[in-house]
């Protein structure tokens, strides 16, 4: 694994702006495209009388609200710390990743109220055009869903777009699939049927969104972090003799953070401590933790704290 490393600060921002700023165009062109076809699956929807459609512009608009907050999480994660605010608003992205899925469960719940309606009183559905314009709807996403592929791991609100995307694009698909269907055997319930199809699909691309970010509004250690490994590497580092006292949690949606007690020997000097210290600190980055605080504390004064003859005699 090449360890690409930018440990002069102004170069690591650049680095951090390129990959915003692409961030930011793909989220802005996803919510141009998609907006575009609401209007096209709202108006078709109408005018042919179907709820698949209709209940796919609804979630697609879904979709664009959840982009528009992403984006503007994204935005304000580049404002600079206030003194009221020292992290800056970098945990808006974490709330825009609840938001998003809390959108998602409204959408759910409005489709599946007229999804029950309809199986009360069934209606003629057009299937070609249905199918037609889902086909746009297939391409759209698509192409959207490409767009974020290459940050989708890097980031809980990219990988959300990312989710609905590939979401709507096999919702699309089944609405073509359906308005085939009906325009061969004029069974009008299909319509109804992929509309209930479609509110599985989003329940279950949301509902990890929903866990991760509440994780992550508690505070929680982020999912791709293990403490216990943690430990056990900083406790391996040269010159520390235990570490304790660890809290890890989120400061945004793509930036983690750590505070914890390094021991050291009674011996170390400043510049000991302060080797220990950048030695831990790269470490963490490779876990992706960006922001450390590691307090020091001597072997004896750690002792005072706590009761360790027995720690001291296992040691010798």
């Amino acid at each position: 694994m090449g360890h690409d490393h930018h440990h002069h600060h102004g170069h690591d921002h650049h680095h951090h702006a390129i990959e915003l700023s692409h961030v930011g165009k793909a989220l802005i062109l996803g919510i141009i495209l998609n907006l575009i076809f609401v209007g096209i699956e709202v108006l078709a929807g109408f005018y042919y009388n179907s709820l698949g459609l209709l209940s796919d512009a609804g979630h697609n608009l879904s979709d664009v609200a959840g982009l528009l907050i992403a984006l503007l999480a994204f935005k304000l994660m580049q404002v600079h710390p206030t003194s009221h605010y020292t992290y800056g608003y970098k945990k808006t992205t974490v709330l825009a990743a609840f938001v998003n899925a809390l959108i998602l469960f409204v959408a759910v719940g409005v489709i599946l109220w007229e999804s029950i309606e309809r199986f009360q009183n069934p209606v003629e559905v057009g299937g070609l055009q249905t199918a037609i314009v889902a086909g746009i709807g297939i391409v759209i996403n698509t192409a959207t869903a490409l767009l974020f592929l290459k940050d989708k791991d890097k980031d809980l609100n990219i990988k959300g777009a990312y989710l609905h995307m590939v979401a709507d694009a096999l919702v699309s698909l089944g609405v073509v699939i359906s308005g085939l269907a009906i325009l061969y055997t004029d069974w009008y319930w299909i319509d109804t049927v992929v509309s209930l199809v479609i509110v599985f699909v989003i329940i279950g691309s949301s509902w990890g969104l929903f866990k991760k970010s509440i994780r992550l509004i508690l505070d929680g250690v982020p999912e791709d972090i293990d403490v216990a490994e943690i430990t056990t590497k900083i406790t391996n580092t040269e010159g520390v003799e235990s570490v304790h006292h660890i809290h890890v949690w989120a400061l945004s949606t793509t930036q983690n953070a750590l505070t914890a007690h390094l021991v050291v020997q009674d011996e170390s000097t400043f510049e000991d401590v302060a080797a220990i210290k950048a030695k831990v600190k790269h470490l963490l980055e490779h876990e992706s933790i960006t922001h450390a605080t590691l307090e020091i504390e001597k072997a004896s004064e750690h002792c005072l704290e706590t009761d360790c003859e027995e720690e001291k005699e296992h040691k010798h």
